[in-house]
């Protein structure tokens, strides 16, 4: 219930509604400039939740809950007396009243008001649009709902193919759906590429499994033979889906303005003026749902420029205006970057246009530069936006190219001119077009005391939108270090004056044994996120100790305090060891018992494991005490360390194999699974180059030769998918274990924290050939000593959930309540497929409501 008095007598009151991104910035901006002093402040959110990052949605999929999402917890409107409603959505604006209608039915009074309301999916007005299992893709409900209906599907298609279609197909691919994208327009990304960079987005993305059907005319949707939907084209073909995700667009959200006689645009959207005004002065709009100049700007952006705009105004401040936004963009989607900047498609006038385009690696880069080549009018980056930083700043900043222009799109070669240094950008150059901050901003910020990227971002607010410029600040403030004289800081955290390889070192030939120790000698202060939980995996790498010894707990991520993955929903996965996805049948029956028991989801990973999903805290160690009567031992698939040995079933079964698969990733698996290491480590092994085992994509990736094996080292499937490389060929089965011992420990020893295999050579001086010196010509001398490390790992190999059944301190640990036995109540499941899952927070109040 809102209350229907007001303090108007003492402060005019403010209302805004809409608690999107771009409305609770403007809360933050009003609140920065001292604005809950000078007005009452009302904040009316249509959707149940407070604001969210709606940027990074999609990683709603990929194990983000609503929480980690959440841009407030209402923590700073309680501080700063706003008062705030969820679930409130306006009907009427009365602007002669000053009143806002509410669809409960109650009567709000507001001095002045703020749209912040956004925009909603545009649908296409196709026949049978309206069926079950077709869905927009906006809102955390409506993304609950895909979800639910996926669980169900097989086959998902996305209608559109703009940056918000190609998000959804993301979606629906880490989903597990067999995706397709279908787009009216003759490439992808229409406003943002031109026809060759669409062209080559479509290749890439085709390549990983996603089906593009550009130019393509959805006419009607009816009942498929082999599936939910079936979707007629216009010209002639067919596709057949079960669940269709519209993402053709957005429109701006101006109901309320159009009824209540604000000025609107002739396609939509709320006429405002420079100051965010609109035909009302008592009324402002921003985001989405604003129209400066005939334009809508739908990015994060330009949405948070109107709200300081829209603050400043309201405060007084008359000198800040907004006169339109730069919309250059760069994403990942599904994996592949894309870049484009001003101009993509070279309709200047007597513009010139350079393009590269390479093949092989999918990589297209074009620029369009003035008639007289001195200035930078557009880019379009597809495959590697590596360049995209340079090519911005010269576009923001009218920066004068150099003469051999093209060099900033061409892979570097020899004494090529390479791209922008950060001293050549004007005090003025924009860093973060989220936040507004520029060089100077950055640079007064270090003058005061900021001596970190950390401390810059929590001063300026940069990198903490978007996250694109993150790399440009670091080099912005190493540069502004670097001319302040203070030398640039490679400590791992402010309570160790050293880098992770520094700190292996120092606790190797000293000899020390516990994180107390360690801060002692080489610290000060008591240690934080940073660095207890990297000194922790140090010294499980070099003494191999347990775990949760008392001295060693604290060091502990969540996942490795209690030995199992935390799930989103509070409980957490069992996943014991299954090397080589060779098991038993008495081992499966066991797994089976236990799930059955206590009702957890199953489910066969990837890495040829059985993942138990759903158990709570306090029933981890009953569930453990089963497996390992059992014979199984620890997964450890909470930790950094090894995970799986994949394999196929190699020569003894497979009529292509040449070698026995089955026994290396056995014996490869037994043999590292107790190294911890800087980040998780995958291995796979393949019986013939047929590849069955997809060992090419793997940290380790062992092939069967007709001479033997063929090794590949830091390939990884992470963030940034890599092939490993060709390592060495044709070894027997002592040399190929040699190879590996030294590789992972040399890994261990002098990669950072969290360090990926792949980007830790990468980061080699002289990469993959600097890497087979060390490890094949013993070119440091120290091979002998890496394989010895290795085999101390090896010796003193322990199962961390047996160790852990043994001692009653350790299992105190797996309470779910330190102040009682019971369990968290929290926690609900619903059936689905035979099977448990965990409740959404939609079907959890029907619950809670049909009990009641």
């Amino acid at each position: 219930m809102i209350s229907k008095t007001s303090n108007r007598a003492l402060k005019p009151h403010l209302v805004v509604i809409g608690n999107g991104m771009v409305g609770h910035h403007f809360i933050e901006q009003l609140i920065a400039q001292g604005g809950q002093d000078l007005y009452q402040i009302t904040v009316l959110g249509e959707e149940p939740h407070l604001a969210y990052d709606r940027v990074h949605l999609s990683e709603y999929f990929s194990g983000k809950g609503a929480a980690d999402l959440a841009m407030t917890d209402g923590t700073l409107y309680d501080e700063n007396g706003i008062r705030y409603f969820t679930s409130s959505q306006v009907t009427e604006i009365h602007r002669e009243a000053k009143t806002l209608t509410l669809e409960t039915g109650e009567s709000l009074p507001y001095d002045k008001l703020v749209l912040a309301t956004g925009s909603y999916p545009f649908v296409p007005p196709i026949a049978g649009h309206q069926r079950d299992n077709t869905f927009v893709y906006r809102t955390l409900e409506d993304l609950d709902a895909i979800r639910a209906c996926a669980q169900h599907a097989t086959r998902g298609t996305v209608v559109g193919g703009g940056l918000l279609g190609l998000e959804a197909a993301n979606a629906l691919k880490q989903l597990g759906l067999e995706t397709s994208v279908v787009e009216f327009a003759p490439r992808l990304m229409p406003v943002q590429l031109d026809e060759s960079g669409g062209e080559v987005l479509k290749v890439m993305i085709e390549k990983l499994g996603v089906s593009v059907y550009a130019n393509t005319v959805t006419q009607e949707i009816i009942d498929g033979d082999d599936a939910y939907h079936r979707m007629n084209f216009a010209d002639g073909s067919h596709l057949e889906t079960d669940l269709i995700l519209f993402s053709a667009g957005i429109r701006p959200q101006d109901a309320l303005a159009k009824q209540s006689g604000l000025t609107v645009g002739e396609r939509g959207g709320i006429a405002i003026n420079n100051h965010c005004q609109t035909s009302d002065d008592s009324v402002y709009a921003i985001g989405e749902c604003a129209l400066w100049n005939n334009r809508i700007f739908g990015l994060v952006a330009p949405g948070y420029t109107m709200a300081k705009t829209a603050a400043g105004h309201l405060l007084g401040d008359a000198s800040l205006s907004f006169t339109g936004a730069d919309m250059s963009t760069k994403l990942k989607l599904l994996g592949c970057d894309v870049g484009s900047i001003g101009d993509a498609h070279g309709q200047s006038q007597g513009c010139k246009v350079f393009v590269y385009q390479d093949e092989m690696s999918h990589s297209y880069r074009k620029m369009v530069v003035s008639e007289d080549g001195k200035k930078l009018l557009g880019a379009v980056l597809v495959g590697d936006n590596s360049y995209y930083d340079t090519l911005l700043q010269y576009f923001l900043n009218a920066i004068d190219l150099p003469d051999q222009a093209q060099s900033l799109i061409l892979p570097a070669m020899g004494d090529a001119p390479v791209g922008l240094g950060v001293d050549a950008l004007p005090a003025t150059a924009s860093i973060c077009s989220c936040h507004n901050v520029s060089k100077q901003d950055i640079s007064d910020a270090v003058g005061k005391g900021a001596l970190s990227v950390g401390d810059v971002k929590g001063v300026t607010k940069a990198a903490t939108g978007c996250g694109g410029c993150a790399a440009l600040l670091k080099k912005v403030v190493d540069n502004e270090l670097l001319s302040l004289g203070v030398e640039v800081s490679t400590d791992l955290c402010e309570h160790f004056a050293y880098t992770r390889q520094d700190l292996y070192n120092l606790i190797k030939v000293e000899e020390i044994k516990s994180f107390k120790a360690l801060l002692a000698k080489h610290g000060k202060g008591h240690g934080c996120d940073i660095c207890k939980p990297a000194v922790g995996s140090i010294l499980a790498s070099v003494w191999n100790d347990y775990v949760l010894k008392k001295e060693h707990i604290s060091l502990q991520d969540t996942n490795d305090r209690f030995l199992a993955n935390m799930q989103k929903d509070g409980t957490y996965s069992i996943v014991p060891r299954i090397p080589g996805g060779e098991i038993t049948p008495e081992k499966l029956i066991v797994l089976g018992e236990v799930a059955q028991q206590y009702k957890l989801y199953t489910k066969v990973t990837g890495g040829q494991r059985i993942d138990l999903f759903g158990a709570t805290l306090s029933q981890l160690p009953a569930i453990w005490k089963q497996l390992i009567d059992a014979g199984f031992e620890t997964g450890q698939a909470y930790g950094k360390s090894l995970r799986t040995v994949k394999s196929c079933v190699g020569s003894t079964w497979c009529r292509y194999g040449v070698n026995d698969s089955m026994t290396m990733a056995i014996d490869l698996e037994n043999r590292y699974k107790g190294l911890r290491s800087p980040h998780k480590i995958k291995f796979a092994v393949s019986g013939c180059t047929r590849e069955c085992a997809e060992a090419q994509s793997k940290d380790i990736g062992v092939i069967a030769t007709e001479g033997g094996w063929n090794l590949y080292v830091c390939g990884n499937g992470g963030m940034k998918p890599r092939h490993g490389d060709l390592f060495a060929t044709d070894l027997d089965d002592a040399t190929l274990v040699k190879y590996i011992d030294r590789v992972l420990m040399f890994y261990t020893k002098t990669a950072d924290r969290l360090q990926r295999t792949s980007v830790w050579m990468e980061g080699l001086e002289g990469g993959l050939d600097y890497l087979k010196s060390v490890v094949i010509e013993d070119k440091l001398g120290m091979c002998a000593e890496l394989e010895a490390q290795m085999q101390a790992v090896v010796d003193t190999f322990q199962c961390e959930w047996k160790t852990t059944l043994e001692d009653d301190e350790a299992l105190k640990t797996f309470r779910q309540f330190v102040n009682s036995e019971g369990e968290d109540t929290n926690v609900v499941f619903v059936e689905e497929r035979n099977q448990v899952r965990p409740a959404t927070d939609l079907e959890k109040q029907q619950l809670i409501a049909k009990v009641g």
